[in-house]
């Protein structure tokens, strides 16, 4: 490992405190607590069986197979703005793993499997490529946004968390805004210089923002979020439950929120309380919000855990990577 590499270690910047592992764990342990003693009050779960029903699921499976290598794209996208060199197959294949690192690992040590994996693979940076991830997570988080307040003012769900919360996102998300425009203003101005230096690799990324690309990026951004609320309209399909496809939409933005929470791995428990608070919302309940969670769970985590490891196992040197050991052959 060279030395540029040494000084941009993950374990600087990456928010795997102990403390926040401490707090995840403790957070899904009271959650998950919570929903089963609440899930063992319900009646018993049924599930689909019959070909019809068993065929949103395939295409719900399908879909999010789709959603995950338009992400792949879109960060091979970043990658290329920020002058970082990468095989695209790289960045398709390491979406994969990252979300996968998501499911197994505390912290979303996932994001720290790409950090790791690409900066083995490339000239670049390791804080470099960490301001990629940012730019993905900030294209995220914008389209997020949009989509809760358009979702909660068009009173989907009955705006379960009430009209408050969404203009205060709008408000934040225009106050960065606001401060981007002053720190771009003050840097052509050539104040800043300093700060500008420590925080230049983190955001070089996250210029195309403010460009052509940016709205680009964040149409398709906002696309995939649409295709994720067809897998959980699907999931109502395959359950024959009265689940509108704005409904779906809303689900799975209001339970992304409720996932930036600390948790343990695979977001046990805050996944499931937060997908359980917007069905009830939806008149959904009892048996039937049981079997719409582990549905969820199965269709979302884990097919895209199988591929992950089976990347990891063939790409990737193995699962020795995953917990920061290097294969022999590198020990030299």
């Amino acid at each position: 490992m060279d030395e540029a590499n040494v000084r941009d270690s993950p374990d600087r910047f990456a928010p795997r405190s102990r403390r926040r592992d401490l707090l995840g764990l403790a957070i899904s342990a009271v959650l998950l607590a919570a929903v089963v003693w609440w899930a063992l009050e319900q009646p018993k779960p049924t599930f689909p069986s019959s070909p019809e029903n068993l065929l949103p699921l395939a295409v719900a499976i399908g879909l999010y197979a789709v959603a995950t290598v338009i992400r792949g794209w879109r960060w091979h996208m970043i990658l290329l703005h920020a002058g970082i060199g990468h095989a695209r197959a790289d960045a398709y294949a390491l979406t994969v793993v990252g979300y996968m690192g998501n499911t197994v690992l505390p912290a979303r040590g996932g994001e720290i499997l790409r950090i790791l994996l690409l900066g083995e693979r490339t000239d670049a940076r390791r804080r470099e490529i960490l301001g990629s991830i940012v730019a993905e997570r900030a294209l995220d988080a914008v389209a997020l946004v949009v989509l809760f307040a358009l979702l909660t003012w068009s009173r989907v769900a009955g705006a379960p968390v009430g009209q408050t919360p969404a203009a205060v996102s709008l408000a934040l998300i225009a106050a960065a805004a606001v401060v981007l425009v002053f720190y771009v203003w003050l840097r052509r101005r050539g104040r800043l210089e300093r700060f500008a230096s420590i925080v230049r690799p983190f955001l070089r990324a996250s210029r195309l923002m403010v460009g052509r690309l940016g709205l680009v990026l964040l149409a398709v951004t906002i696309g995939v979020w649409f295709l994720e609320g067809a897998i959980f309209w699907l999931i109502g399909q395959s359950l024959e439950l009265d689940v509108a496809f704005l409904e779906g939409l809303f689900l799975v933005v209001l339970t992304s929120f409720f996932l930036s929470v600390p948790s343990a791995p695979g977001y046990l428990g805050t996944f499931d309380a937060a997908l359980i608070f917007v069905l009830k919302a939806l008149d959904i309940d009892g048996g039937e919000a049981v079997s719409f969670v582990l549905l969820a769970r199965f269709v979302l985590f884990v097919p895209i855990t199988v591929a992950g490891l089976i990347l990891m196992l063939t790409r990737y040197g193995g699962f020795g990577r995953m917990f920061g050991r290097r294969p022999a052959e590198d020990e030299d």
